[in-house]
């Protein structure tokens, strides 16, 4: 027996960080979004009591490292399943890139084994595991539209933000989440607006939107990283609307509503960098079906 789960990415509209808490981790507010860029996951029922990884991508490792390996061991032993899985993962998604790659291809595996282990559980439940696993793999198990608080396992629904497209482009380096946050500098940083967000979300106002992106990972990065920088500068040269980093980066995302804007975009940012996408949001969230 075999299931296909798409596993899409995720951006970042707002990303806040409030302080680092008693247990090492830092408090942040985030609203996120899945696009329509995924991986693909598929699960096939194996007889043996195993789990295997397979994957053609070199930076996908296919043991314990993998998210989507650490979510199927949480629910074989949490839940004493004998059967085993094949996890094939073809990734669309780049590696590192800020967009939740790992944590989706995890958060997929969850509903998928759900299903195909026949284990029950709600979309709750499944996102409360998620949350031993990784940050954002309790947003990845909803996907749609969130506000996330804690460690990010705190999750508000929100409704789908305004249609648009999605330009995202992403340079051929890696950023370490942890760096980034550890050169975080928390008294001096200027925090974006996340109730001013939510309101243009929920009022369904594109051009508030804009004015309310921010990320306070992005000064980190670009300091290390001034490729990420010059992105950011020719999508602002090219029209975009808005221009935010995603999570700890360093994928750069341009946000606009028109059809001849994109492209000039996403043909502008092809000759200039490795990885570039055009999407749309997807704004609905999954379902259990």
């Amino acid at each position: 027996m075999k299931l296909l789960v798409k596993a899409p990415a995720k951006i970042n509209l707002s990303l806040d960080v409030l302080y680092k808490r008693p247990d090492g981790f830092h408090e942040v507010e985030m609203i996120m979004t899945t696009i329509d860029l995924a991986d693909r996951v598929e699960l096939t029922l194996l007889d043996q009591n195993k789990i295997h990884i397979l994957s053609h991508n070199r930076y996908v490792p296919d043991d314990q490292r993998n998210l989507a390996f650490q979510a199927a061991q949480l629910l074989k032993d949490r839940y004493q399943v004998k059967k085993g899985v094949q996890i094939t993962i073809e990734k669309t998604i780049p590696v590192a890139a800020g967009l939740a790659g790992g944590s989706s291809d995890a958060a997929a595996t969850l509903r998928g084994l759900n299903k195909l282990w026949d284990l029950g559980l709600t979309l709750d439940e499944l996102a409360s595991l998620g949350s031993e696993i990784g940050s954002d793999v309790s947003f990845c198990v909803y996907g749609g539209t969130a506000l996330a608080r804690g460690r990010g396992e705190m999750i508000t629904d929100l409704p789908a933000p305004p249609t648009c497209w999605v330009i995202l482009a992403k340079p051929f380096i890696g950023v370490s989440t942890a760096e980034v946050y550890r050169r975080l500098d928390l008294e001096g940083m200027k925090h974006p607006n996340i109730n001013k967000m939510v309101s243009a979300i929920e009022n369904n106002d594109y051009q508030s939107v804009c004015e309310n992106v921010g990320n306070v990972l992005e000064d980190v990065t670009l300091k290390l990283h001034p490729e990420v920088a010059q992105i950011k500068e020719q999508m602002k040269r090219f029209g975009a609307d808005a221009v935010l980093m995603s999570g700890s980066g360093p994928t750069v995302f341009g946000i606009v509503q028109h059809d001849s804007r994109m492209h000039r975009i996403y043909n502008g940012l092809r000759g200039f960098c490795d990885q570039v996408f055009a999407v749309r949001m997807l704004g609905e969230r999954h379902t259990l079906d």
